[in-house]
């Protein structure tokens, strides 16, 4: 028979391995070196982040993440499935906090409401397959988008229904899909971003306007304060021409505009 206190240390060492076995980890991995599929790839997820930061600025309750780790389970540590989705936004979270990767368990069990995967050849049936069910059935995350950067017309878009199944987003007369999260269009859009030239996928208010970068929207009001500064310079002008006629004609009347500005009583 087993003493007492070696049942007790037992029962005592069972607890333990059920504690550690049920806490969550904290040696979590939020780096494995994994770069971007190419510069285009980093200059898009870079134009998703600072894009949806401008859209949000009055807003300080959510977090905006790309190419970062999401740890939601223990079979994902186990499989040492690390990889984060490209573009994720989390709303009605604490702006502040500085985070390495988005961790469930440790933000109240909040997943992301907007992902954006960036196609690749590598990639691209996993992001519309086992990633798309991931989200789907695991994340629960309501809108979810595609886009290959090399690509223009490739962007999809999916958005849970009642059923908690994706369906497929039909998009409007420009292409452009809608994230009911977010309250923004997702569309195209030509330019240069970072010196690369090529069809972005960006975000559009409700009305349509493009949501510009930081650096859009400090080349715009830069733009608008140039305006404001040639309008007032060329009316400036037009009333030292207007001035300069006026004293011509005094002149031509015999009057002496000095004499008039001495005395204003002259008649």
């Amino acid at each position: 028979m087993m003493p007492v206190e070696s049942i007790a240390e037992e029962i005592d060492r069972e607890a333990e391995l059920f504690y550690e076995a049920h806490q969550p980890p904290t040696d979590l991995i939020f780096d494995d070196g994994a770069e971007m599929e190419s510069n285009r790839h980093r200059i898009a997820m870079s134009v998703l982040i600072r894009s949806v930061e401008q859209g949000l600025a009055n807003r300080n309750d959510f977090f905006v993440g790309g190419n970062m780790f999401i740890y939601y389970s223990a079979k994902q540590l186990r499989n040492r499935d690390f990889r984060g989705p490209d573009f994720f936004a989390v709303l009605g979270v604490d702006g502040n906090t500085s985070r390495q990767g988005w961790v469930v368990w440790e933000e109240n069990g909040r997943y992301p409401d907007v992902i954006v995967e960036l196609l690749s050849p590598s990639t691209a049936n996993e992001d519309t397959g086992k990633k798309k069910d991931i989200y789907e059935q695991v994340f629960r995350t309501p809108d979810y988008f595609v886009f290959d950067p090399f690509e223009p017309n490739s962007l999809r878009g999916w958005h849970l229904d009642n059923n908690q199944r994706y369906q497929p987003l039909v998009p409007n007369e420009r292409g452009w899909l809608w994230s009911q999260s977010l309250g923004f269009w997702l569309g195209t859009w030509e330019g240069i971003v970072d010196r690369e030239t090529a069809t972005w996928v960006r975000f559009y208010d409700e009305s349509g306007n493009l949501i510009l970068l930081p650096e859009e929207a400090a080349q715009q009001q830069a733009e608008a304060a140039q305006q404001q500064a040639e309008a007032a310079q060329q009316q400036a002008e037009q009333e030292r021409q207007r001035a300069s006629r006026l004293e011509a004609r005094l002149r031509e009347l015999g009057e002496d505009p000095n004499d008039l500005t001495l005395n204003p009583n002259h008649s």
